[in-house]
């Protein structure tokens, strides 16, 4: 009974600490890396007839170089509108509109707003390690309630303990990870 219990603290501790790295993931995609990429878009909602809409949803986004998207309208008149959610969305991103498609350059960055986008990438990595890291405590803090109700031994709630410091390491590390190929991806000219 007390091994089922720890083990699933220990899957709870692992699915809070994957979502973390997921919602990472999402997170780190909406920053520019110098090169056009569709994902820059994802998130845009568009004032469609009254109705807020995803830009997804309303247009196929395509990269036809590393320097371009472009936004096909499956309705052409929505086109002024997908143009104001692309400007109101302040991604530094300047829409132009030749009545077919909109096209949004993607300038290169700067060098001081490369670095202003490592900043916040590692922010954004200390989140999601704050993220990670609860999910230990929670995960401590139930093994500790097992263990105050005699249903966990101490030597058993001690190996599960470090069971759950190397889980928590072993996402930390991968956060770091993915931070650094993310900043890797920024800082490349």
């Amino acid at each position: 009974m007390a091994d089922e219990d720890a083990a699933l603290i220990h899957d709870e501790a692992r699915e809070g600490m994957e979502k973390a790295i997921r919602s990472l993931k999402a997170e780190l995609q909406k920053f520019r890396t110098g090169r056009a990429s569709v994902a820059l878009l994802d998130g845009i909602q568009v004032d469609y007839y009254g109705t807020p809409t995803p830009l997804n949803q309303l247009a196929n986004l395509t990269t036809p170089d590393p320097r371009l998207i472009v936004v096909s309208p499956y309705d052409k008149g929505a086109m002024t509108d997908i143009e104001k959610a692309i400007m109101k969305a302040d991604l530094g991103l300047s829409p132009s509109n030749d009545g077919k498609v909109v096209r949004v350059p993607v300038p290169p960055l700067t060098e001081e707003r490369r670095k202003d986008l490592v900043k916040q990438v590692h922010r954004a990595a200390e989140d999601h390690k704050v993220g990670i890291r609860e999910s230990r405590r929670d995960a401590l803090s139930m093994l500790k309630d097992l263990e105050s109700e005699g249903a966990l031994p101490k030597d058993d709630k001690h190996r599960e303990e470090k069971k759950t410091q190397a889980l928590t390491d072993a996402m930390v590390k991968e956060v770091d990870a993915i931070a650094s190929q993310k900043e890797e991806d920024i800082l490349q000219v």
